[in-house]
């Protein structure tokens, strides 16, 4: 096959096809209507799997399992490789779908959704060592007695077959961060895209069918129904299930994944606190914070959706980010000047809403937004910041998802830390001081997986994942690998 731009393996007119065993597959259960977030208008039809299907795929995964685990890794890193060339030669009509069914704007759907996917199937093709010797001991009181050299080798062997169960807001970096490692760990995949934007995982699996990817190594199904995503979780052909969403959802695959001993691993939601202190650069702070407005508008676990200032600059932060807030145009995310675009759909924005309506009740002051924009079409909500919140508020303590920003002010630096602790999530949070060694100090201190001094970025070799309700297990570079593989020691006498 050349180019995927040219032929749309799975796609044909009358809706997308499941991808199983190697083959393109006509779904049990029909199709359904994949909307665009900014028109409402038709994206295309994905197809609903049956229970049956999902466990004929499990089913293909284990049968590849053993070919591919055996491949050579430099074999299985140019498989990838090969992939990350095809994605980048379709980048312009990867963003495009991307853009439709996730309502991201044009430089994020490049940039951050497929550019980052291709660039995670070019991370995962650098092959890296899987064996480390370990140092000989001596043995003093062997089972036959007597003194005994040994030797011993600790191998990362591959889990088996995986479940990837991905996001909305990220329909390529999110499947990619699952896929590439778990492949490049000789592992096989059963991948259940997220029900609001499963055409983009269907185009990464055409890429690694172009890639050379053999029959079964990876599946892809999908559905808005329960069963599909149960049958994906509980199948007895998974060894593992790798799962981005809802820690309520996570909970639930926890249960079934004890069950039957499955290895997980579990990004799940975030309320990242943002502590700024009074010498810290007031405008740094405002516009990282506003990245909670603009980035997926809100839908992202690791925003800092929390605030928490210093009293002696709280208003004058609390003012910035009102002014940041009010000059985002919110709009179609096709338009170059769009830095809000809308939010995945009808429901979520509704959900989104009535947050902002319930901080009201609560005792919030709404400082920008808290009205819907006045657009004909689309799933808009308005950059939201609510000021004078208490600890104990719910707009406070639970995810929103969205476009909306909460501000508590603190004393000092034993109440910020307190009070940045006080939640049920910990991905990860973030400290503005011109102090850095208190930044640090303060860093060490809270319960969270990642922390940002000084901004919001992310080095993409370090580790990711959350403390508490935010989930289970680290990924990101080398440590996705080791998320994707289980340690083995083999022990001899020397």
């Amino acid at each position: 096959m050349s180019d995927v731009s040219d032929a749309l393996a799975g796609g044909v007119p009358d809706g997308q096809r499941l991808f199983i065993g190697g083959s393109w597959v006509a779904p049990d259960n029909g199709f359904y209507e994949v909307t665009d977030p900014a028109t409402e208008g038709v994206v295309g039809r994905a197809p609903e799997a049956s229970r049956e299907q999902v466990y004929a795929a499990a089913a293909a995964a284990r049968e590849a399992f053993g070919p591919w685990s055996r491949t050579p890794a430099e074999e299985r890193a140019a498989v990838l490789d090969r992939a990350a060339g095809i994605i980048r030669r379709n980048l312009l009509p990867y963003a495009e779908l991307a853009q439709a069914e996730s309502g991201a704007t044009t430089g994020t759907a490049r940039a951050m959704q497929v550019g980052v996917g291709m660039a995670r199937f070019r991370r995962y093709a650098k092959v890296e060592p899987v064996e480390q010797p370990l140092p000989p001991q001596i043995n003093e009181a062997g089972p036959f007695g007597g003194a005994a050299v040994m030797g011993a080798l600790a191998l990362r062997q591959p889990v088996g077959v995986v479940t990837c169960i991905t996001s909305y807001n990220n329909p390529w970096a999110n499947p990619a961060g699952k896929i590439a490692p778990a492949l490049a760990m000789g592992n096989t995949v059963l991948v259940k895209p997220a029900p609001q934007d499963p055409l983009s995982v269907y185009r990464i699996a055409e890429a690694l069918e172009a890639a050379g990817v053999p029959p079964g190594v990876v599946n892809v199904v999908s559905g808005t129904g329960v069963e599909v995503g149960e049958a994906a979780v509980d199948s007895p052909d998974v060894d593992m299930v790798s799962f981005t969403g809802s820690t309520a959802v996570g909970q639930r695959i926890a249960e079934v994944c004890g069950r039957g001993m499955k290895r997980q691993l579990m990004e799940l939601g975030g309320k990242g606190a943002a502590v700024v202190f009074d010498d810290a650069d007031l405008e740094s702070a405002a516009l990282g914070i506003g990245t909670t407005f603009s980035f997926y508008s809100g839908q992202i676990c690791t925003a800092p959706t929390r605030v928490l200032v210093q009293r002696a600059v709280h208003d004058r932060l609390v003012e910035q980010l009102a002014v940041y807030a009010t000059h985002l145009k919110v709009g179609d995310p096709r338009d170059p000047g769009t830095v809000v675009g809308p939010v995945i759909s009808a429901a979520h924005r509704d959900r989104v809403e009535s947050y902002v309506e319930l901080g009201r009740k609560e005792g919030a002051r709404v400082v920008a937004g808290g009205v819907r924009p006045p657009l004909d079409r689309g799933f808009y909500v308005a950059p939201t910041l609510l000021a004078d919140c208490t600890p104990d508020m719910r707009v406070v303590r639970e995810e929103i998802f969205g476009p909306v920003v909460v501000v508590v002010p603190f004393e000092d630096e034993e109440e910020a830390i307190t009070l940045a602790n006080d939640s049920d999530y910990g991905l990860i949070d973030y400290v503005w001081s011109g102090d850095i060694a208190r930044a640090f100090r303060v860093a060490r201190r809270l319960r969270a997986g990642g922390v940002g001094v000084n901004t919001v970025g992310r080095n993409m070799e370090a580790p990711f994942g959350g403390f508490k309700k935010s989930g289970v297990g680290r990924d990101v570079g080398s440590y996705a690998l080791h998320a994707y593989s289980e340690v083995q020691a083999i022990v001899w006498q020397g």
